[in-house]
């Protein structure tokens, strides 16, 4: 954790106000909302996932989130992107992430990275921080987030999107037993992806997905709750219906494999 509870400034009166349904919660409280403050937190991908998981986020108080993403805003972008706005259009996704979050919550310090992630860069642009969300669009980038995840030993909260479907892992592939990202879709980086430009989104769906995400995170900082480590949520919105599928952790696989440590 960034910071901790003994260690960082009491509540202000307004943040007693602004988090006091957080604070009357007794799996969060006061102590909880301060680790929050104290937290930093990566988003990879500042898109229909990203969006409303960095809303849901700024508005809980995280206190710093490093959002990175290569691209610019365009106008399709707005059917399912919140943060965004008409004027946006053409202003790299993380900077205007940045504006937006100023305006929703002065506590929470956003850190623009108009960079694309990689396997050759993915350690260094997520390295020191407490949870990484990954809500980015292709296959390559999740294969490259999940062993930097793993490598760091940092908690990771993957989401990905369908026309009507969704899903959310949570990954600690470093501790013994579980397994990561990886573990679950192997290792072919050149399978099609999924383009929601040749399929189409429902921009709710994102929405719903989004928030989810964001909710793990914070039950990765706050612990509370039973911790959907080591799984997988799947949302079918066609049929309005989830289900759960628990993966196993690859003992050949080349990411954790040799991370995994007893817990």
């Amino acid at each position: 954790m960034t910071a901790t509870a003994a260690s960082a400034a009491p509540l202000t009166d307004q943040q007693l106000e602004r988090y006091a349904r957080h604070i009357v919660l007794k799996e969060i409280g006061g102590a909880g909302q301060i680790r929050l403050l104290g937290a930093h937190v990566a988003v990879v991908g500042a898109g229909g996932l990203g969006c409303p998981a960095i809303a849901f986020l700024a508005a809980a108080g995280v206190g710093t989130i490093r959002v990175i993403d290569p691209d610019i805003v365009s106008l399709s972008n707005l059917q399912r992107q919140i943060l965004f706005g008409t004027a946006d259009i053409g202003r790299p996704k993380a900077e205007a992430v940045q504006s937006a979050v100023a305006l929703l919550n002065p506590d929470v310090h956003v850190v623009a990275i108009n960079q694309r992630l990689e396997a050759a860069n993915a350690a260094v642009l997520l390295r020191d921080v407490d949870v990484i969300l990954d809500g980015c669009d292709n296959f390559e980038t999740r294969l490259a987030v999940s062993d930097a995840a793993t490598l760091l030993r940092t908690p990771l909260v993957s989401a990905a999107v369908g026309a009507f479907d969704g899903q959310i892992g949570v990954w600690r592939g470093w501790e013994a037993g579980q397994p990561c990202y990886r573990c679950l879709v192997g290792a072919d980086p050149e399978r099609p992806d999924v383009n929601c430009a040749d399929q189409g989104i429902v921009g709710a769906v994102t929405g719903t997905i989004g928030s989810m995400a964001a909710l793990e995170v914070v039950r990765a900082l706050v612990p509370f709750g039973e911790a959907a480590i080591g799984q997988m949520l799947i949302a079918d919105f066609m049929a309005n219906r989830f289900r759960t599928v628990r993966v196993s952790a690859d003992p050949a696989c080349p990411a954790c494999a040799a991370e995994s440590v007893p817990a």
